[in-house]
Order: C-alpha cells, then structure tokens, then sequence
C-alpha cells in the first residue's frame, strides 16, 4: 500500500510517497505560514506523477498551529475524494535523529515551553508546560538526548532537528495497528483552545 504523509508543523515542510518502505516520491521545502504554495503544488505533482494513495498520515505537533491545521485540512480532502486511510501521529515522533530515546522540547509562547520524552517512535510522555527555569533543571538532568525543531537560545544544549514526512511515513507502517481511522484528526494542543463568547449587545433607549 502507498502511503502519502504531510508534516508542517515546523520551519521545514515535508511531504513523502512510500511503498513497502521505498520512497517513491519525496520533496522537503521552507514552511513560511503566510505561504502554503510549495506544500499544495508538491501534493499535487505527486498525485499526477503517481496517482492516489491507499493511507494518507499528517504530523499533528506540537508546533505551527496554522501548518498542521493546513495539512489536516487537506489530508481530510483528499480521503475524502479518494477513500484513503487517514491517521495522525506526533510530528515530535518523527524527527531524523539517530537516537532511538529522546526528549523535545520547544516554545509554548507566553514565556513558557514544552517538553516531551520520544522512545521507538512513540510518544511517552508530555508535552509537558513548564517555565524555563523548570525546563533548564529538567534538561539539565536528562541523561538522554534533547533536540527541539527551533533554535532556543536558552537552551543551547538543544540540538536542532525536524520532523520529516518520510519518517511519519515509516512510523505509520511500523505501528499501523495503533492508528485509529476512525478518530478526528486534530492538532496537539498546549494549551485548551481559548474560546471568548461576543458581549451581549448594549441596548440602547429609543431618541425622540
């Protein structure tokens, strides 16, 4: 079976074709939000050069907000033209590291961060919020490697690294049984989605 996977939640955008573990067809590109182009005329240059895929997996974050919203969006598009198998896996389950055990951490906004323990593709833990104080000690006493997809000038200690279709591809397969087609696809939120209710209209006396 052909799997098609969609990763932008972080400055690098991906998207990978694979079949039985070969990568049929694979494109990396800048992920600017503001800017989409080059993600939809790549998924579209590989749907004309090798037509509609059987399973389709998106990188659900933590990370761009409006990335993975773009790339759920027309994940579910596609399946539903198509009649793909749709799943999402943590974009942090798919960096291009050689550790097999690691952590993640990355910015939270709000003078906070994130942090996440990785082990075999799986995500064990987290993301957790913290302060950076809080973050520093935690890093500081891992004795695994910590890798975040921006660059964090408070913790040097951080190495880069992205998240790649071609590895949510190969996870998807791997652990295929764990996959449920039949949840909603959504982002992995920080924080609740904060909901605000418009004030009831002021209610004015009729002038004379």
């Amino acid at each position: 079976m052909r799997t098609l996977a969609f990763e932008l939640s972080s400055g690098q955008g991906s998207i990978a074709l694979l079949e039985n573990g070969e990568a049929l067809f694979e494109r990396s590109f800048p992920n600017d939000r503001k800017d989409s182009g080059a993600f939809f005329e790549n998924v579209e240059l590989c749907l004309k050069q090798f037509g509609s895929p059987g399973e389709i997996v998106v990188g659900l974050g933590p990370g761009s907000y409006a990335g993975v919203r773009i790339a759920i969006a027309s994940a579910i598009g596609l399946r539903t033209a198509v009649g793909a198998k749709l799943g999402g896996i943590a974009s942090i389950c798919a960096l291009v590291v050689k550790a097999r055990d690691y952590r993640v951490i990355g910015d939270a906004r709000r003078q906070s961060f994130y942090l996440a323990r990785v082990s075999d593709g799986r995500l064990m833990e987290g993301p957790t919020l913290m302060a950076a104080h809080e973050l520093q000690t935690k890093i500081t006493e891992a004795t695994m490697p910590v890798y975040s997809s921006e660059k964090l000038l408070q913790f040097p200690q951080a190495k880069l690294a992205y998240p790649v279709a071609r590895r949510l591809a190969e996870l998807a397969s791997l652990h295929s049984a764990e996959i449920d087609d039949t949840r909603p696809l959504e982002p992995i939120y920080l924080r609740e989605p904060h909901i605000t209710t418009p004030k009831e209209a002021r209610k004015f006396a009729p002038t004379k």
